[in-house]
């Protein structure tokens, strides 16, 4: 096996977003994920489909900043550099994310492999 300095095993995440942030995602190219604003000192990746579902459904569609759309991304990030970080716990036992401070999201940026998919879009159910 040939030593290299990164290797090629990743570890798939998710993110629940709104329409603002899937916007600066899309002017990406669908490649890197926007800095955060004043006041947004972490990011939080999440490790599962579910508990990103449970966000982009149940919180973005109500909320007035996220345009009441909820999406949920999902990308893959080297490994390596993920093993710098703690997996934390927010809750349940399946609310399990990364927290990345603001200040190494160019450094996580560039250990994306691969494209930002959006899985699913959640709207606000309409009312009867």
């Amino acid at each position: 096996m040939s030593d290299t300095s990164q290797s090629d095993e990743t570890t798939v995440l998710f993110r629940p977003v709104g329409q603002g942030e899937l916007d600066l995602i899309a002017e990406t190219g669908f490649q890197r994920v926007p800095p955060r604003l004043p006041g947004q000192p972490i990011f939080y990746p999440v490790l599962n489909e579910e508990y990103a579902t449970e966000i982009a459904r149940d919180w973005n569609t109500k909320d007035a900043v996220s345009g009441y759309v909820g999406y949920v991304t999902r990308f893959a990030v080297r490994k390596d550099y993920l093993d710098g970080y703690e997996v934390q716990v927010a809750g349940a036992r399946r609310h399990q994310e990364y927290w990345i401070p603001a200040e190494d999201l160019a450094a996580f940026n560039d250990q994306i492999v691969g494209a930002i998919e959006v899985i699913a879009e959640f709207r606000p159910e309409a009312s009867a």
